[in-house]
């Protein structure tokens, strides 16, 4: 098609950015999608400028040049520069970004063009837009650069706004080169506070050492080091959003927290204008924040999201003089004249504001904001189109691209279809709606209808091209038709079901055939929502679709109305559209576009049968997909839109040629969706995510003009058609009444209206479970209502179920009870009374599923606790060469602690014994000068040993030689200078504190034995004491003491049953265990056998053979019988004797038993009191062992006191080392570049000395033409002459002229341009002079000759001067750069004097703090409780207590204490019980488990026939002697098989023998006939031969010559060759026999 037209773009519609800019006085320009839109402000008119590469990335314009520079989205991208009005392409500049530009700026002062890159490089550039070169670039210099503005005042000079810092760059230029110069502003804290700088360094000695940068103390190191720890050291800043340049070349800064800033660009000083959280602010601006700066002499334009004010600032004083409601985020500019002022917003609108007519704002755009979700255009009027955003904003456009109306349904919308015999459009929803617009009056469209078809959104809607029926499609697998006239409300039909969820619906209506064809494309499962390759082709009559015969009760189309065809095709598609007999799909696969024939002979296939379809043709398509397809109304062209924004147009009868067109940007999505005009000559697309929406023109030349007519006749012959339909149906929908948007159809009010009715006869609870009527879609109300029309007539039926119901229940349930009182065999089990088994089934395998979930997160959560455990006791238990453990008073919950210690590694111990060998040599090394010393006199020598030992003990620094521990390596405190030495003293006291532990830890375990031996005695004692009340029969309460678990701490690693308040679980496998072992001790209990003669002792004498002492107590005389049977005056004398006897006896024993009762209470007081004593006496020791552990932790605080005063002194050295380092680095770099500067720098001056002898030469032939003047006219006159020489002095004043006549508003007219970018006025001067070279001022007396003579030397004399002033300007400006490269060359000079005096200063404070070594000293304590507060306490706010006030108030504290751990002891038992309770519930948790695994075996368990069997047969014998005899049956058949099967298999090797017979008489006639055959081979082979032999003869016999010719050549070469050889052998013979005579012909001779 590309021969036969084009495509036009005829309107672009869109706001994708705020971003909007001046690119003359009148006319503004912004980006829309891929294009930049221009608007002219006066008369409205559009203009487009399509970007020429792919995307539309970072774009800015200038007002006063009329340029517009842009970049494109791709990889490399260009930059390109236009040129207003003529649209034309300046220039095309390939820069070294990579990615994308994030930000462009033009300069007024010049043809230049700033652009940042984004990642990798950020690279901030400068160009010449004109010439197309950089200039100059930094790299990595605009990380988070978002905007660039330059100087209105300064071309040379530009601001970069970050995310979070604010870069002035200045540009200076000598001649062609160019130089940018970075300034980084350090902006206010958040709260506008100043940020103070870190100070670098500090001659202050302190006594923690030198003071030292963050830097080297991070260890940091290079040119990042400094930004590093500025970014994560400091408090957070203000973060710029908006600036603007004023008048005097300062900076307004805008802050995303609400505070306006003042920058001056020289001094980079920032003062705070306006601060949002000072009480005396402006209320008006503490609501807002500056997101847009605008200035314009005293005033300040100041947009935030809800309003834009006029500011005018006097000083620090502001005030609003204007304010302007504007919503949304808003940006602000000024046209060039300064007369016109523009806002924008992101919500789509710009307004502008002329202060010279009227302060009001004057709308000039409004086009709503969001991305187009669909676009199409009007039925039959091609000129309006439709559109929807995905916020729910319907829009009207003209053909012009002007929007005359819009509707908010306040709603997201997903979806768009027109009516074909309506003005009206069908939109879908998220939720589900299809709403019903009505579009007659295009200023006011109207919400007339709603219907709610889904609970999911609606994704495709589409009505079929004569206007029948509307078809609605979404993922719940149902397509819904409705009526499209207005005059049926839009009534749903009905519905039908596709075989899965729908990408793709089109339609096509075949008048002649009275047919609707509806084509769904389906995917084949749930979860594959983009390509599907199942096809379902639906036909619908067009009349007759109403009746219960074509829908049934629940809304669903009959299959008799409803004909169905399913098709698949091999390849899955994302697309599809039907045309006439055929339909064309997109294959994103593949990148494809194919069109399929559909068979035409379906009727004989049921609708479930899928077709198998190939394409019939297949062409390149959309590189990049999913693509969206649109057939035009007469079927002749294909449009596709894909995802790389290309719009192509097929031919379908070809489908080879197309014309296309870059619409969208590929990197927001593409295209989108696309649609064709009633007329197919006009296209929309709308863009998926760039927020543009496009509308296309085909034009066709003299080649396309068929076509154009085809397509131009066929509208109009639809539109004849629909005619008449069409007036009806609008004044139908002109008369529908208007719905708010989100409220309920009237339709749909009036069936709800029905419904609510019959819901009144539905049962309560079921009423219940349903929802509400109002949120009912059209099937569930369909659904209702059925429902409720059942339930109204079977409601007697109903009721007599439940009835039925209920007494089969009730029945049950007796059964069930009176099973309850059966004995256990007759009873039955509880499951054998469920109806329902299955549901039964159910639920048990849901439960057990439940179950092993549980039990496998069980598994996991105790593997996971298992692992833990493991690795905690791994690290603080068997790691530990000595355990933690404690030691508890008897009498008081005093306790002592060990020491837990772990092994020392071999590297530790190794490190031990280098430092000891090291000592050893040292101190070897000083054995002289010791011995020198202890020469000296006796007296002197005690004296100063003793002061000496003094000295040492107070100056050691601890107390570990009072513990018995000294280390003869340990070095003099005084005596650690270097860093070797104190690593090594480090070692040696971390050795020191390892002795202390362990000399502790030895009288620790001395203690700790002993406590066990003295359990150990109070337990044999509380034996004997229980025995002893025992005797006695007293109940006594005994002191028994223990071990507690801080003193057991190996308890914490196992769990005793005694803690278990619950059963044990047990696996199977412990349990058949478990009863192995009963079993065995079982068995080892019966063989052990019964002991008769133990047992009999034990009944006689309690096991003894002697009464024990301790027997007395429970002895007693028995009285005689008579003194129980007879009364006193009856007794005999023998009687009376024995009475006597027996009182005798009993006082004896008695006697004996009180003498026995208080030897035991004697020994019980005495076991007692040695249990006290013995209580008594280890508290004291365990007081001891206290008072011991405190010394051995004060000795151990003060070694590690000592280690960590080294390790801080070695750390502090190695930051001083670091900081050092640094130091160095930075002036190696400084003097580097240094170097490399110099040659520049003396590059520069060669320069500027050229540059100044070509000034001086210039200025002298300037003068030379001065001089030179009188000469020229030497013929003339002397007063002619002299008035010429005024006349030739005289020049035009064109720049005052040019001042006088100047109106402009602009505060920045008076900018300061750079050199050779100045305006250019000599051309004006050239005219001006034209008018002083007039005859008219010719003096009188000078002839005409003479006269144009002067004008020539005075037009030379102008082009000198103007010479003269450019070369001026040009040495003004290098020597400028010049003196700016030698006051950084000096800068530089003084940045390496600096560096080096602070490494001098390093190395001075480096000796100074390695000179003045940290002591620690020893001071005895005492009662003073005042906190020291400098060198010596202040004792003039302390009172002078006794002692016991002091340690009565220890006393009442320590009591609160013990309180306090009652308490706390009571909590623990009380959590410990909480911990019993939940074990006890766990136990019974897996008890349930374990009885439902029991149940579940017993149900599972399954018995066959034979089993079954065994189980009932009573007779074991009978059942065995039937099992025999049927054996010996089986036995019988078996054998009587095995003959029939012998049988035959001899009858089948006597058939292959006979076989066999026949096959060798066959090959012996094959072998007579092959003899034959072979004689006839050979005779036919020796024929051949013969004839190849007369054939090759003569070639034969030539060969043969001449091998015999070469044979012979050979021998005659050979034997020559021979005979040389043989006479060189002869000589070769003799000279060796001359020379070397061989030793075996000596020994003969």
């Amino acid at each position: 098609m590309d021969a036969h037209g084009s495509l036009e773009v005829r309107w672009v519609q869109g706001f994708t950015s705020k971003n909007v800019q001046f690119v003359d006085k009148k006319t503004i320009c912004y980006a829309c999608g891929i294009y930049i839109c221009f608007l002219n402000l006066e008369t409205k008119i559009q203009s487009l400028l399509p970007s020429p590469g792919r995307g539309l990335g970072a774009f800015t314009a200038n007002g006063n040049s009329g340029i517009i520079a842009f970049s494109e989205q791709k990889l490399h991208p260009s930059i390109f520069v236009y040129v207003f009005p003529e649209l034309k392409l300046k220039n095309e500049l390939k820069g070294t970004a990579q990615l994308d530009y994030t930000s462009l700026a033009l300069s007024d002062g010049g043809p230049y063009l700033a652009c940042c890159s984004a990642l990798p490089d950020h690279t901030v550039t400068l160009w010449n837009w004109e010439s197309g070169e950089i200039l100059c670039s930094q790299p990595q210099a605009g990380k988070d650069a978002i905007s660039l503005v330059f100087n209105p005042m300064n071309g040379l000079q530009m601001c970069a706004v970050g995310t979070a810092t604010l870069t002035v760059w200045n540009i200076e230029k000598s001649a062609s080169f160019h130089v940018m110069k970075p300034s980084v502003v350090q902006l206010p804290a958040a709260d506008g506070s100043r940020v103070e700088e870190e100070e670098h360094r500090s001659d202050r000695l302190t006594c923690l050492g030198p003071r030292k940068p963050s830097t080297a103390i991070s260890g940091l190191k290079g040119a990042e080091a400094e930004s590093v720890m500025r970014r994560h050291c400091t408090k957070s800043r203000l973060t710029p959003a908006a600036i603007c340049w004023t008048a005097t070349s300062k900076l307004y800064v805008g802050c995303e927290e609400g505070f306006l800033l003042l920058l001056d660009p020289e001094s980079l000083s920032v003062s705070v204008v306006f601060n949002p959280k000072d009480s005396s602010s402006i209320p008006e601006l503490k609501q807002d924040i500056f997101l847009g700066l605008a200035f314009n002499g005293n005033h300040l334009v100041a947009a935030g999201k809800e309003r834009t004010q006029c500011l005018q600032i006097k000083g620090t004083k502001i005030e609003v003089t204007e304010t302007w409601e504007f919503k949304g985020p808003a940006s602000v500019t000024y046209s060039p004249d300064y007369e016109t002022l523009i806002l924008s917003s992101d919500l789509g609108q710009i307004y502008t504001i002329n202060s010279s007519q009227s302060e009001k704002m004057v709308k000039v755009l409004d086009v709503h904001s969001g991305s187009f979700v669909a676009g199409a255009l009007l039925h039959p009027d091609e000129n309006i189109c439709v559109s929807v955003r995905d916020s729910g904003v319907l829009q009207l456009w003209s053909s012009d691209g002007l929007c005359l109306g819009f509707l908010s349904l306040h709603v997201e919308v997903t979806t768009l279809a027109c009516c074909p015999v309506a003005q009206c459009a069908a939109v879908g929803t998220k939720s589900g709606h299809v709403l019903f617009i009505d579009l007659n009056k295009e200023t006011q469209p109207r919400l007339v209808h709603q219907v709610h078809l889904y609970r999911r959104p609606v994704d495709h809607l589409v009505f079929d091209q004569e206007g029948h029926y509307l078809l609605t499609g979404a993922s719940d697998l149902r397509v819904y038709v409705l009526d499209a006239k207005p005059s049926n409300t839009f009534s749903v039909i009905g519905h039908t079901v596709v075989p899965g969820p729908i990408l793709s619906l089109s339609t096509q209506c075949i008048r002649d055939d009275e047919q609707v064809k509806v084509l769904a494309l389906c995917t084949e499962q749930m979860d594959q929502k983009c390509e599907g390759s199942l096809l379902t082709l639906l036909t619908l009559p067009t009349k007759g679709l109403t009746g219960p015969e074509c829908v049934d009760r629940h809304g669903c189309l009959s299959h008799q109305v409803l004909k169905e065809s399913r098709y698949k095709v091999p390849h899955p598609l994302t697309s599809c559209v039907l045309g006439v007999g055929e339909f064309f799909a997109y294959c994103h696969r593949r990148k494809t576009l194919q069109r399929f024939l559909l068979p035409q002979d379906t009727g004989h296939l049921s609708s479930q049968q899928v077709v198998q379809l190939k394409p019939d043709q297949e062409v390149k398509g959309h590189p990049l997909g999913p693509a969206s397809l649109a057939l035009s109304p007469h079927r002749s062209w294909l449009a596709s839109g894909g995802r790389d924004g290309l719009l192509c147009i097929w031919p379908t009868a070809s489908m080879e040629l197309y014309k296309e067109t870059q619409c969208h940007s590929w990197r927001l999505g593409g295209v989108g969706g696309v649609s064709f005009s009633a007329d197919s000559q006009k296209l929309v697309t709308a863009g998926l995510s760039d927020g543009s929406l496009l509308c296309t023109k085909l034009r066709l030349n003299d080649l396309g003009a068929g076509d154009m007519n085809k397509a131009t006749h066929y509208s109009r012959a639809l539109a004849d058609f629909l005619e008449n339909t069409f007036k009806t149906e609008n004044s139908f929908l002109s008369h529908l009444a208007e719905l708010c948007p989100g409220s309920s159809a009237a339709a749909e009010t009036a069936k709800e209206t029905e419904v609510s009715i019959l819901a009144e006869m539905v049962d309560g609870t079921e009423q219940e479970q349903r929802s509400t009527l109002s949120d009912l879609t059209w099937l569930e109300s369909k659904q209702e209502a059925v429902v409720k029309e059942d339930n109204q007539h079977y409601y007697e039926t109903k009721n007599q179920l439940r009835k039925t119901i209920r007494e089969l229940r009730d029945a049950v349930q007796e059964m069930m009870q009176e099973n309850e009182t059966l004995p256990d065999m007759e009873r039955l089990e509880q499951r054998e009374f469920n109806l329902d088994v299955e549901e039964q089934k159910r639920l048990e395998a849901m439960v057990e599923q439940e179950v092993t979930k549980l039990r496998n997160e069980i598994e996991l959560e105790n593997l996971a606790k298992c692992y833990t455990c493991d690795v905690l006791k791994r690290e603080f238990w068997y790691s530990m060469k000595v355990k933690g453990r404690a030691i508890k008073a008897f009498q008081s919950e005093h306790e002592v602690k060990n020491y837990a210690m772990k092994e020392r590694t071999e590297k530790e111990l190794e490190d031990l014994r280098r430092v000891q060998n090291m000592r050893k040599i040292e101190n070897a090394a000083c054995v002289n000068e010791t011995l020198k010393k202890r020469s000296k006199t006796s007296s002197a020598g005690e004296e100063e040993g003793g002061e000496e030992g003094q000295e040492s003990a107070a100056l050691t620094g601890s107390l570990s030689a009072h513990l018995g521990v000294s280390d003869p390596y340990m070095c003099d405190q005084f005596e650690l200078q270097t860093t070797e030495q104190k690593i090594n003293q480090i070692t040696l006291l971390q050795d020191a504190i390892h002795q202390i532990k362990t000399a502790f830890n030895a009288e620790f375990e001395v203690v700790h034995r002993q406590k066990l031996q003295e359990l150990s005695r109070v337990k044999d004692r509380n034996g004997r004491i229980r025995e002893i009340t025992e005797e006695l029969n007293v109940s006594e309460t005994l002191w028994e003491p223990s071990l507690t678990d801080s003193e057991c701490p190996e308890r914490a690693l196992t769990v005793d049953d005694s803690k278990i308040k619950v059963e044990k679980y047990l696996t199977p496998e412990q349990r058949e265990e478990e009863e192995r072992k009963l079993l065995e001790e079982q068995r080892r209990m019966a063989a052990m056998g019964e002991d008769t003669r133990g047992k009999a002792l034990g009944v006689m004498m309690e096991g003894v053979l002697q009464v024990k002492k301790e027997d007395i107590l429970k002895m007693e005389i028995p009285a005689p019988e008579f003194v129980l049977t007879k009364p006193d005056s009856q007794w005999s004398e023998e009687e009376k004797k024995a009475f006597k006897e027996f009182e005798n006896k009993a006082t004896e024993l008695s006697v004996e038993q009180k003498k026995y009762r208080k030897v035991l209470e004697s020994e019980m007081k005495k076991l007692q009191e040695s249990n006290k004593e013995a209580a008594e006496r280890f508290d004291k020791g365990l007081t001891k062992l206290s008072e011991r552990k405190m010394k051995s932790e004060m000795a151990i605080h003060q070694e590690e006191l000592k280690i960590t005063s080294l390790v801080y002194s070695v750390h502090t050295e190695e930051e001083i080392r670091r900081r050092e380092l640094a130091v160095r680095l930075q002036l190696e770099e400084k003097l580097a570049y240094k170097d490399e500067t110099r040659e520049e720098l003396k590059k520069y001056k060669d320069e500027e000395a050229v540059c100044h002898e070509t000034y001086d030469s210039v200025v002298a032939e300037d003068k030379i033409l001065d001089k030179d003047f009188r000469k020229e006219f030497f013929d003339v006159p002397n007063p002619v002459v002299d008035l010429l020489y005024k006349l030739y002095k005289r020049r035009p004043r064109v720049q005052k002229m040019r001042t006088q006549t100047d109106n402009n508003l602009n505060p920045f007219k008076e900018q300061r341009l750079c050199g050779s970018m100045a305006p250019d006025g000599f051309s004006k001067m050239l005219k001006a002079m034209e008018e002083l070279d007039a005859v008219e001022n010719m003096p009188e007396g000078l002839n005409q000759t003479a006269w144009e003579k002067f004008c020539l030397i005075r037009r030379t004399k102008v082009e000198s001067e103007q010479q003269v002033k450019l070369k001026a300007l040009a040495l003004a400006e290098m020597q400028a750069f010049l003196q700016k490269r030698l006051d950084e060359d000096e800068a530089l000079q003084q940045e390496v004097r600096n560096l080096t005096e602070e490494l001098e200063s390093l190395h001075k404070e480096k000796s100074r703090f390695l000179s003045d070594v940290m002591v620690q000293v020893l001071i005895k304590q005492g009662q003073v409780e005042v906190a020291p507060t400098g060198l010596a306490a202040d004792y003039s706010g302390s009172i002078l207590h006794h002692r016991s006030v002091v340690e009565d108030l220890n006393t009442t504290i320590r009591m609160h204490a013990e309180q306090k751990l009652a308490t706390m002891v009571e909590c623990k038992d009380f959590r410990k019980g909480i911990i019993q309770q939940e074990w006890e519930n766990k136990r019974l948790r897996m008890l349930i488990e374990d009885l439902q695994t029991k149940a579940r075996d017993l149900q599972m368990l399954r018995l066959n026939e034979e089993q079954r069997e065994y189980l009932k047969e009573t007779n074991r014998g009978s059942h065995t002697s039937r099992h025999i005899s049927n054996l010996e049956k089986s036995m019988a058949l078996k054998e009587k098989m095995h003959l029939k099967r012998l049988q035959q298999h001899q009858n089948k090797i006597s058939q292959l023998n006979r076989q066999a017979a026949l096959k060798a008489e066959k090959n012996a006639v094959l072998e007579q006939q092959l003899a034959d055959m072979e004689v006839t081979v050979a005779e036919r082979r020796h024929v051949y031969e013969a004839i190849a032999v007369e054939d090759n003869q003569a070639a034969q016999t030539h060969e043969r010559y001449q091998e015999i010719v070469q044979r012979k050549k050979l021998q005659d070469l050979a034997r020559a060759q021979a005979q040389e050889l043989a006479l060189l052998h002869t000589e070769a013979e003799r000279l060796r026999m001359k020379n070397f005579p061989a030793l075996d012909q000596l020994k003969h001779s």
